[in-house]
């Protein structure tokens, strides 16, 4: 039985980047018993983002105003739930996450049965591996999430997921609204969901620039701490 998969592409002026991101979509032949369906994101872009994505032909969702990447994100969640999807991928619109990984992900799922599958650029350590700051921040991460759900997850703020329908429910009903990779994996996991980590490659971004500069960081990192204590320890919904 052929599952469908919803590929969610949350997108703010990355219209340098999208076309090959599309194309690379476009190309997963190999995967035989999945639809898979790309949805951009656009995320009130300043650029030619949405007129390019209306160019390729692709399912595209125009936001009114600048939800950041949680609210672009949990879009994409609402849709794969309304309209009964079996799968969602999260996959930035940049390029740094290859479309030919995406088989990995949908591997694991189908030999584990999880709720959620990450691609980790540090498992095997092979690939872009970020910058020497974001490395330190995202370790840091590492030890926090470890502390708050009691399973190590190396690679919590990648943006390159893998859900299935019942982590598709409770993103669509409850999902971080800013910088929302760590702090979804602290909601996950109160639920009860089984997450996944398996090493996948990356690249560095293709057009565009990070939302997080480094002058930003320690403001990121306070910000996602205090997210991350109080979704611990208030009641999951």
């Amino acid at each position: 039985m052929t599952k469908k998969v919803l590929v969610i592409i949350p997108c703010y002026n990355e219209e340098i980047s999208l076309p090959g991101v599309i194309d690379a979509i476009r190309q997963l032949e190999i995967i035989e018993k999945y639809e898979i369906i790309p949805l951009v994101i656009n995320d009130c872009s300043k650029d030619e983002t949405l007129s390019v994505a209306r160019s390729l032909g692709i399912k595209t969702i125009d936001l009114s105003c600048n939800l950041g990447i949680g609210g672009a994100v949990q879009t994409g969640l609402k849709y794969a739930y309304l309209y009964n999807f079996d799968l969602a991928v999260q996959m930035d619109g940049d390029g740094q996450h290859p479309a030919v990984e995406l088989e990995k992900l949908l591997q694991a799922y189908e030999v584990s049965a999880v709720d959620i599958v990450i691609g980790s650029r540090f498992i095997d350590k092979q690939g872009f591996q970020s910058s020497f700051m974001r490395r330190i921040g995202i370790r840091y991460f590492y030890f926090l999430n470890k502390l708050l759900t009691g399973k190590p997850i190396y690679d919590s703020t990648s943006g390159f997921r893998l859900l299935g329908k019942r982590a598709i429910e409770a993103g669509a009903f409850s999902y971080p609204d800013d910088y929302p990779e760590p702090e979804s994996l602290v909601i996950f996991s109160k639920l009860g969901l089984t997450i996944k980590e398996i090493p996948v490659l990356m690249n560095s971004r293709t057009g565009g620039v990070s939302s997080i500069s480094n002058s930003r960081s320690i403001y990121y990192s306070v910000k996602v701490t205090l997210a991350m204590i109080y979704s611990y320890i208030r009641k999951p919904r």
